[in-house]
């Protein structure tokens, strides 16, 4: 299995960018989708998440700037920034709980995507 985000660059303080995360490989289901971010010097935190029946959850700073979103037919993650400020500015980590076919059944893991560099500079 497989993950790749895209999405990522450079824009100005209030602006916008999407993020994507594709999942690829021998996918049974998919559980959890969810979007961290990683800044120079800090520790990995939680942005958003999303389940299979559609609940999500966001971290205090970006709840109404920030819409996680997925489509189940393309196994992809969406995240949404509006209003990005410098504060933003990160390596962002696409994350799924997965259930992998094997050839015994199934086996559930959890699969990290390559990171995708959003700036937020003027």
């Amino acid at each position: 299995v497989q993950l790749q985000a895209s999405g990522g660059g450079l824009v100005q303080p209030g602006g916008s960018l999407r993020l994507s995360c594709a999942a690829s490989g021998s996918i049974f289901s998919i559980n959890a989708m969810g979007w961290y971010r990683q800044a120079p010097e800090n520790q990995r935190e939680l942005v958003a998440t999303i389940i299979s029946g559609g609940n999500t959850n966001y971290a205090d700073s970006v709840k109404g700037r920030f819409t996680v979103s997925r489509d189940n037919a393309k196994n992809t993650v969406y995240l949404q920034m509006n209003s990005l400020k410098p504060e933003d500015t990160a390596v962002y980590y696409c994350n799924a709980n997965i259930d992998v076919r094997v050839a015994q059944g199934v086996n559930s893991g959890n699969y990290w995507g390559q990171g995708t560099q959003v700036t937020v500079s003027s």
